[in-house]
């Protein structure tokens, strides 16, 4: 596997990193290899997870929320976050979402849009993975657009009444605090909706077919009473979910190059040990024209995500960058894994190798967080200056 991840690195990336990114590399590494490479199998098979033992474990990594300052978070560049991204993927897309809606959607709206009493209720709490956060903004009938979204907040005397369903929410049964988002007379608003208030149920989704190892919820609100203090004071109309996912579209961003990396990693060390015709089938021309071509790509995916930390480290990165490194590197991502699987053949299509886990969780990843054609459309509008949304 080191072999084959040295063979890789065809533009010698890896010299790039700085010390202290090379140590951390290195340790989320091991304790993916050590600890959630041996299990992911059956988490994926079984469709469960233990997200509560895990989060506190990423918490004690230091990696929940490590991009934030203060309130017990790291404070790390753009680009240490990117690669324990990646590293976290590598080994599956459902165990990244755990971390990354963490710390960029739940963590990321208290941060940038709460009051300082709560960020100090929640953020200490949720970095150390005590306490996990979901993020409701998606709903049933609001998904691409959602300035649609049904769900509302009223205001009642010193409180507000939440009514609404939110759809296809990672986190959402185990959250302690779910960031809900709902139209207001005022325009949409954010509100800290804690586990166990009145009216306020969850619903996992089952029978899926990606992202097995991760829990996906629908959150229920049934005229949930939510004190003015759980308003997000800074929260103000739609710019501000949005600002939240253009957060966690970063992580997607480096997340992707690790499953697309696994994956190829597989596919060499299976064609170098795989005789067929009296020789390996990595010595057949037909196969390292696949090799080269997928190997080319995941440069490239790995050279965009390095820009775009660079960027973002340097307080210069926009949306429409974010979107062009979801739109390339999804697509990319994905097809380095079908690509890859058709090199193992038929072992390629078990659970015994992660090939194919990894692109059905990456038919996911290229729907949430905004569709490939959502991001299609953010580039287009960049490059003419006319919106095409509407």
């Amino acid at each position: 596997m080191t072999d084959a991840l040295d063979r890789l690195d065809i533009l010698d990336l890896d010299d790039d990193l700085a010390d202290e990114d090379r140590l951390l590399r290195d340790t989320v590494r091991k304790f993916a290899d050590d600890r959630l490479r041996p299990h992911i199998q059956q988490w994926f098979e079984d469709g469960t997870l233990p997200a509560r033992d895990l989060a506190r474990e990423f918490g004690e990594l230091g990696v929940l929320g490590m991009h934030l300052d203060g309130y017990g978070c790291q404070g790390s560049t753009a680009t240490q976050y990117g690669i324990v991204c990646a590293e976290v993927e590598a080994v599956d897309s459902g165990l990244r979402s755990l971390v990354s809606v963490q710390g960029s959607l739940a963590m990321y709206a208290i941060y940038a849009y709460g009051s300082e009493e709560q960020k100090q209720r929640w953020l200490p709490g949720m970095a150390a993975g005590e306490l996990i956060g979901c993020f409701g903004l998606t709903e049933p009938d609001s998904g691409s657009d959602p300035g649609s979204m049904r769900t509302r907040a009223t205001r009642d005397g010193d409180d507000w009444v939440l009514t609404g369903t939110k759809m296809w929410i990672t986190n959402g049964s185990l959250s302690d605090v779910a960031v809900v988002w709902a139209r207001t007379e005022e325009g949409v608003a954010g509100f800290l909706v804690e586990k166990g208030m009145p009216g306020f149920t969850t619903q996992d989704v089952h029978h899926k077919i990606s992202l097995r190892a991760s829990v996906t919820s629908e959150l229920i609100l049934d005229g949930v009473r939510v004190p003015e203090a759980n308003r997000l004071p800074e929260a103000r109309g739609l710019k501000a979910p949005l600002g939240c996912l253009t957060e966690a579209r970063y992580g997607i961003v480096w997340g992707v190059t690790g499953a697309a990396r696994d994956a190829l990693v597989t596919a060499i060390d299976y064609a170098t040990s795989r005789v067929q015709f009296g020789k390996p089938i990595g010595g057949f021309q037909l196969t390292q024209k696949k090799l080269a071509d997928l190997a080319v790509s995941l440069q490239h995916t790995q050279l965009t995500a390095k820009r775009l930390g660079e960027l973002k480290d340097a307080g210069r990165i926009a949306p429409h960058h974010v979107s062009f490194g979801k739109f390339s590197n999804v697509s990319a991502a994905l097809a380095i894994c079908r690509e890859a699987r058709s090199i193992l053949g038929g072992s390629g299509i078990t659970t015994e190798y992660p090939v194919l886990r990894h692109a059905v969780n990456l038919e996911t990843v290229y729907t949430y967080e905004g569709t490939h054609e959502v991001h299609t459309l953010v580039l287009g509008s960049h490059l003419t200056g006319l919106d095409a949304f509407r």
